[in-house]
């Protein structure tokens, strides 16, 4: 180090020993108060709809995930590391790691440590020496094998998915540990890198902003970045053969989408692409506040899932064709401010993401189809057929309903009816910009309305998210 006196600092080193001595002959009892009790981290995060997903006693800054892909055998080679602070006095800690995947090494502060695999996704963790709360650690895992995707009956699929091309990986709600290993809970947000190699003529594109891009020996490595806190079911890797374009959005906002070449035969479909994602992404700023990541945009690629999903900062849209839907964009975009800045503390609370998504579409619709929010909520309103269930608690399997999605947006609706205009436009400003990159729960958005509006507005939300039954007008 530069400019240490050494002498002096070895006086304050003898001096301080000399301290702790005369501390612990004085006080044996405040000593003994002082020294760590070890205990493991909870092996789940809490939620009762994915009770294993997750874990307690640390919480993760960052996630560096260096991978190489081999199509031919569909296999990867990857190191994780992960830099995490304990939350507790730790003896040991899980992470979520699922699938066939084989480790050859796992460290933790550079030592190797030991490691046992319980259950369908618990990798249990023993440093070799007890961490204590409040400090940094960094822990290390290499491993390879063929990932294997999730195919949950209620659920559909997720994780790590092969592609013709290649592989998608799409991680809601569960699909993260299929490649990596990962604390797989909403409330843990962290930052990200992905450093992929694939061989060359493939194209690598992930969330947030690319780094650079290099190629040896046949091989490519792509950089990505994630600069801002997200939550692991929002992470997203496609590799494979597409056409890429690049723009700006939202006052130079770099705007990088992609489309799968298989499914690219319209000319002038990437440009299209790209420049509707622009439209909806300033247009959308003009509704909820400032665009909330460093970069934005999309994929459209034919992966087999059946769904299009809101991964941070670049969506996935599956599809087998190269149509641009602008609904369908203002739905998975919209979820850049309600589902991926602000993601919700529990599962339940999963109508906060979707019901706003939804209400997205419904506002694109008479912004730029001359269809009233007021005539998508009346229609919505007469062909729901299906009034049971828990708007803000709709269980496990139904996380992806109607239920959640079209109910949630008629939820907005009616408080829009309840409140007015311009204490609804408030919220949909005011919401997302007070809790930026943080975590929301069902109780905190009806206490923050109720704040802004100064109204007790409890019988309302128990009608339209607590209770069975379709709610009078």
């Amino acid at each position: 180090m530069r400019g240490v006196n050494r002498g002096r600092g070895r006086l304050v080193i003898i001096c301080c020993a000399l301290s702790a001595g005369l501390l612990a002959a004085t006080s044996p009892a405040a000593d003994a108060a002082q020294a760590p009790r070890y205990s493991p981290g909870a092996p789940g995060a809490g939620d009762p709809y994915f009770p294993e997903m997750g874990n307690g006693g640390y919480d993760v800054s960052h996630y560096d995930i260096r991978l190489a892909f081999s199509p031919g055998t569909g296999a990867i080679d990857a190191t994780t590391t992960i830099l995490a602070t304990a939350t507790q006095d730790l003896s040991r800690f899980d992470l979520d790691f699922q699938g066939p995947l084989t480790i050859s090494r796992l460290s933790v502060n550079g030592l190797d440590a030991a490691f046992t695999r319980s259950g369908t996704q618990e990798l249990v963790i023993t440093p070799p020496h007890g961490l204590r709360k409040g400090s940094a650690f960094a822990v290390s895992v290499s491993y390879a094998g063929v990932p294997r995707k999730i195919d949950d009956p209620a659920l559909g699929l997720s994780g790590w998915v092969a592609t013709k091309d290649g592989a998608v990986a799409l991680n809601q709600p569960i699909g993260a540990a299929t490649y990596y290993p990962v604390n797989d809970t909403t409330t843990d947000k962290a930052t990200y890198t992905q450093t992929i190699t694939v061989p060359a003529g493939l194209t690598v594109l992930a969330n947030g902003e690319p780094g650079p891009t290099t190629t040896r020996d046949h091989r490519t490595t792509f950089r990505w970045t994630m600069n801002r806190p997200m939550a692991s079911e929002l992470s997203m890797l496609a590799i494979g053969d597409y056409d890429v374009t690049r723009g700006v959005a939202a006052g130079g906002l770099p705007n990088i989408t992609a489309i799968g070449k298989s499914i690219d035969t319209e000319p002038g479909q990437g440009k299209v692409f790209n420049q509707t994602t622009a439209q909806v992404v300033q247009w959308e700023s003009s509704v909820y506040g400032p665009y909330p990541f460093d970069s934005t945009g999309g994929i459209l690629a034919d992966v087999g899932v059946g769904y299009a999903l809101e991964t941070q900062s670049r969506p996935v849209y599956d599809q087998d064709t190269s149509d641009v839907d602008g609904d369908l964009l203002a739905h998975e975009l919209g979820h850049q401010w309600f589902g991926d800045s602000l993601t919700p503390v529990r599962w339940s609370d999963i109508w906060l993401n979707e019901g706003f998504a939804t209400y997205s579409e419904w506002l694109y619709q008479e912004k730029f189809d001359g269809i009233p929010v007021s005539q998508s909520f009346a229609k919505a309103y007469a062909d729901e057929k299906d009034w049971s269930g828990e708007v803000a608690d709709p269980g496990r399997d139904h996380i992806f309903d109607d239920l959640v999605y079209n109910r949630g947006a008629m939820a907005l609706q009616a408080l829009r009816m309840k409140i007015g205009d311009r204490a609804f436009f408030d919220v949909l400003t005011r919401w997302p910009t007070a809790h930026r990159y943080g975590n929301v729960s069902t109780r905190q958005f009806i206490q923050f309305v109720e704040r802004l509006t100064h109204r007790d507005l409890g019988s309302f939300f128990r009608t339209w998210l607590y209770q069975p039954g379709k709610p009078a007008l």
